[in-house]
C-alpha cells in the first residue's frame, strides 16, 4: 500500500510539471503571436500609403464637401506622399456616394468626406443600405461653417422680412432648393419654416452646384449654402444674402445680417463636414489619416486657405470626431421630429 501512494504520488508530480510546461510553451506560444501581430501592425502604419488614397465625395461638383476637400488635396498629399484622388459619387441625398465607401476594401485607400446628410440620413430614411454607427471609422472633423440664405437678385424680395410677409401671404407658392434631402441647407429651411411659422416647397437637388443654377436662374425662391459657395455670386450682385446663422457677421460677407440681427435667433443651422473610413481600417492608418489631416489643417497657408472660403478649421482625435458624430445625430434627431419631416420609404 505504501509502495502504491509513491507511484501515485510520483505520477502527480509529473502530471503536474507535464501541465505547467505545456501552459508555459502556450504562453511563450501566445506572447510570439502577439509580438508578430504588433510587428506587423507596425509595418502597415509604416509602409502606408503605397498608392494614391481616393476620398468620395457624394455629391457633385460646386458644393462644400467639393470646395473643401479639393483646396486640401495638394496638402494633404505632401503630407501623406502619395496623390489624393477626388471623386464625385453624388445620388439619392448622398446614399450612393456613401454605401459606395461602407462596401469599398478596408485597407485606408478608400475615404468618404461627409456633411450634415449623414448625420440626419439615419432619422430621414426608413431603410439605409448601410449601418451609420457599424459601418464606418470617424476619422477626424474637418471644419464647420454657417448656413446662409440666398434668393436670386430677379425676385421680388430684397430681404428676409420681405421674403416672410410674401410667404405667408402666399401659402405653398415659395420654394427652396437643396443639395439634397437631409442636407444642411434642407434642415436649415425646415427650421426657418417651423420658427417663421410659413410653408415652403422642397426641391431637393443632386448637389449644391445644380441648386446654385437654379438659384441664379430664378427658378427656386431660395437656398441655404456655405458661405464660400455663396461668396462669388453675392459679390458680383446675382445673388442676395437674407440671412446668416452665426452668432455674428461672417468676415467673408460682412454685409450679411445674423438671423439674430433680424430677430430669429433660433434658426441656426450650422454645417460640419468631416472624414470616415469604411470599418475594419487598420487602427495604425486611421491614426495616420488623423495625423496628415491634423497636420494640413493647421498649416498656416491651409488655414487662411479654409478662413477666405469661409470655413473655420476644426481638427482633433478620431475619438472627439466620434464623440461629436454622436451628439449631432441625436440633436438633428429632435429637429427632424419638431420639424414633422416625414422620411422617405
Amino acid at each position: 500500500m505504501f509502495l502504491g501512494a509513491v507511484f501515485t504520488h510520483r505520477y502527480d508530480i509529473g502530471a503536474m510539471m507535464r501541465s505547467r510546461f505545456l501552459f508555459l510553451i502556450s504562453v511563450i506560444f501566445s506572447f510570439g503571436l502577439l509580438l508578430q501581430n504588433s510587428f506587423a501592425a507596425d509595418a502597415i502604419g509604416n509602409s502606408y500609403p503605397t498608392r494614391p488614397v481616393k476620398i468620395i465625395v457624394p455629391y457633385g461638383p460646386g458644393g462644400g464637401s467639393d470646395i473643401i476637400i479639393r483646396a486640401m488635396q495638394n496638402k494633404l498629399a505632401e503630407t501623406l506622399g502619395q496623390a489624393i484622388i477626388v471623386e464625385n459619387k453624388p445620388g439619392a441625398s448622398t446614399i450612393l456616394g456613401t454605401d459606395f465607401v461602407a462596401k469599398s476594401t478596408p485597407d485606408g485607400y478608400t475615404a468618404l468626406i461627409v456633411d450634415m446628410a449623414f448625420l440626419v440620413n439615419p432619422s430621414l430614411f426608413a431603410k439605409l443600405p448601410y449601418d451609420s454607427q457599424k459601418d464606418f471609422i470617424p476619422v477626424i472633423e474637418l471644419v464647420s461653417t454657417p448656413s446662409i440664405m440666398l434668393a436670386s437678385s430677379k425676385m421680388p424680395f430684397k430681404n428676409l422680412k420681405e421674403f416672410i410677409q410674401l410667404a405667408k401671404t402666399s401659402p405653398s407658392k415659395l420654394s427652396y432648393a437643396s443639395a439634397g434631402f437631409g442636407t444642411g441647407g434642407h434642415m436649415a429651411s425646415e427650421m426657418l419654416k417651423v420658427v417663421a411659422g410659413i410653408d415652403l416647397v422642397h426641391v431637393p437637388y443632386k448637389g449644391a452646384g445644380p441648386a446654385m443654377t437654379d438659384t441664379l436662374g430664378g427658378h427656386v425662391s431660395i437656398l441655404f449654402t456655405t458661405v464660400g459657395a455663396a461668396k462669388p455670386y453675392v459679390e458680383s450682385g446675382q445673388i442676395i444674402g437674407l440671412g446668416i446663422t452665426s452668432e455674428k457677421r461672417a468676415e467673408a460677407l460682412s454685409q450679411v445680417p445674423t438671423f439674430a440681427e433680424l430677430g430669429y435667433p433660433a434658426v441656426n443651422a450650422n454645417i460640419v463636414w468631416g472624414i470616415f473610413l469604411p470599418a475594419g481600417v487598420p487602427k495604425e492608418i486611421v491614426q495616420k489619416i488623423n495625423t496628415a489631416f491634423n497636420v494640413s489643417l493647421q498649416s498656416p497657408e491651409m488655414k487662411q486657405r479654409l478662413t477666405e472660403l469661409g470655413f473655420t478649421p476644426a481638427g482633433g482625435s478620431s475619438a472627439q470626431w466620434t464623440t461629436e458624430v454622436t451628439k449631432l445625430t441625436n440633436n438633428w434627431s429632435k429637429i427632424v421630429k419638431q420639424a414633422n419631416i416625414k422620411p422617405e420609404q
